[in-house]
């Protein structure tokens, strides 16, 4: 018997922060990082930002045009809640119940799987109350309630609304690809359950890009819109895409799970970066290195790009951008 073996390497892609602790380097994050300038062309690229990958939740506001574009009626905290990876706090959830019983659904009809809320010190607080993992409190059951409306709205089947082939989805599709002007070129499931979408981070850049620049009153502009204005139903209190959304006015950004962030400023400038082992820790040191880039200078900045290494009760070290 024999067998074969390849010889072909992925690219080592540059480290984008650093793990330092006491002084000595003990760790690294690598990945690919595009940040685009204000006319859309690239300004700066480590790693293979061409290459694809699955944006997760980063691909959020592109499903929720294409929900609007669907034919549902939706605007202001329920449009942003529709392109949320929310904390499950309260009033997230009082708002997915509010917005599957305006379409005779109830959470029952979800098909999100169970789960704790996103945000710790909201799950701390809910298992302390004596909750149990629940579809409605998964953190993308705001998308799935705009997803089973649209459905409801069209007469098309909810039951099989996370099917590839369900006609929201292909319409889904349809968005991401020309939103980021590239063809997908996968496509996946994401922890959800929804079909997912593999682009580059170059497309995801122009993506987001696209969504602010683009004409009041189209789906891609009114998701960009109503999440800017209403940032704390899109993550939640205590979430960095809310606070640079609060903070920096006109920013549109979301991240997505296995370290992925997209974020466009509303003069068309825009980044995305993945750390390519998955590892969210990293991601505020390289968002925060990465606005300084693009040249935001706000105090949530230098908060969000704080990420301190603990020995005992004493700060001994950081993670810390390495470019």
């Amino acid at each position: 018997m024999t067998s074969s073996i390849s010889t072909s390497a992925s690219p080592v892609l540059p480290v984008l922060a650093e793990v330092v602790r006491s002084g000595f380097t003990e760790g690294h994050h690598r990945g690919s990082l595009v940040v685009l300038a204000a006319d859309g062309s690239v300004e700066l690229a480590l790693g293979d930002p061409a290459a694809p990958v699955f944006p997760r939740s980063s691909n959020k506001p592109m499903q929720a045009a294409a929900i609007l574009r669907a034919g549902l009626d939706l605007s202001g905290e329920r449009l942003a809640l529709a392109a949320a990876s929310h904390s499950g706090e309260g009033f997230h959830l009082e708002l997915v119940r509010t917005m599957l019983a305006e379409h005779g659904l109830t959470p029952d009809d979800l098909r999100t799987p169970p789960d704790l809320p996103l945000d710790p010190v909201e799950a701390e607080a809910y298992l302390a109350a004596g909750g149990v993992r629940e579809p409605l409190t998964m953190n993308c059951s705001g998308k799935h309630a705009a997803m089973l409306a649209v459905c409801v709205r069209n007469g098309w089947d909810t039951a099989t609304y996370l099917d590839p082939a369900h006609p929201l989805q292909r319409l889904v599709g349809e968005v991401v690809a020309e939103a980021a002007g590239e063809p997908v070129a996968a496509l996946g499931t994401d922890g959800c359950g929804a079909p997912l979408m593999a682009i580059g981070l170059v497309g995801l850049a122009r993506a987001f890009r696209a969504f602010v620049l683009a004409e009041p009153g189209t789906a891609e502009r009114r998701v960009a819109d109503a999440m800017r204005a209403h940032p704390e139903y899109v993550a939640g209190t205590r979430r960095p895409d809310t606070w640079l959304m609060r903070e920096v006015p006109g920013t549109l950004s979301k991240m997505g799970a296995e370290a992925v962030q997209a974020l466009a400023l509303p003069d068309g400038r825009a980044l995305a970066f993945k750390i390519d082992d998955g590892s969210t820790r990293a991601l505020g040191p390289v968002l925060a290195r990465s606005l300084e880039l693009l040249g935001v200078d706000a105090p949530v900045v230098s908060r969000i790009g704080r990420s301190p290494l603990l020995g005992g009760e004493a700060e001994v070290g950081e993670i810390r951008a390495a470019f």
